[in-house]
């Protein structure tokens, strides 16, 4: 026993911090990666590309597309490209569009100081059909209004990631 201020402490508060930490993980999680952008810069012809493996194909999930902006990123908006593929080759792409401020330019996202994390959502309650190594590839497709050509260095996206969860 400990004491503290004149009381004993001992294994009451040893049990409380450790029903603390096993309550705030997130215990649906199933995998989870991120990859970091060169020096918070994003180029267009670099996709940040997931393998992945080993996910029940009973159950069904959620997968979250993961990114990390700072102060740098000058957009309301976020486009990106995502291509899943499966173990059969097949694939599914899609583009996506992703709210990351408000309009008077709060941005959206969790974190303290100048990056913010926004857990977006990519596939809802899907069943992977088959075992084998899924990829998961993303890009972005920023575009300036009235330009044809996408933007070439997107700044301020600092970390690309992705989370698959068991779903509810």
């Amino acid at each position: 026993m400990v004491k503290i201020g004149g009381k004993k402490t001992g294994k009451l508060s040893l049990v409380s911090i450790l029903i603390t930490l096993a309550f705030s993980c997130n215990q649906n999680l199933i995998k989870s990666d991120y990859q970091a952008t060169e020096n918070g810069v994003w180029n267009k012809d670099t996709p940040v590309e997931f393998s992945f493996s080993g996910i029940d194909t009973v159950d069904r999930h959620n997968v979250f597309i993961s990114v990390r902006n700072d102060n740098t990123f000058r957009y309301n908006n976020l486009f990106l490209i995502a291509e899943l593929g499966f173990p059969n080759g097949e694939t599914a792409k899609d583009t996506l569009e992703y709210q990351m401020a408000l309009p008077d330019g709060t941005w959206l996202g969790k974190g303290n100081g100048s990056v913010k994390e926004n857990k977006l959502w990519y596939k809802e309650d899907i069943v992977f059909p088959t075992s084998g190594v899924y990829t998961l590839k993303l890009t972005h497709a920023m575009r300036k209004n009235g330009s044809v050509n996408g933007i070439e260095n997107l700044q301020g996206i600092t970390d690309v990631g992705f989370e698959i969860e068991k779903s509810n």
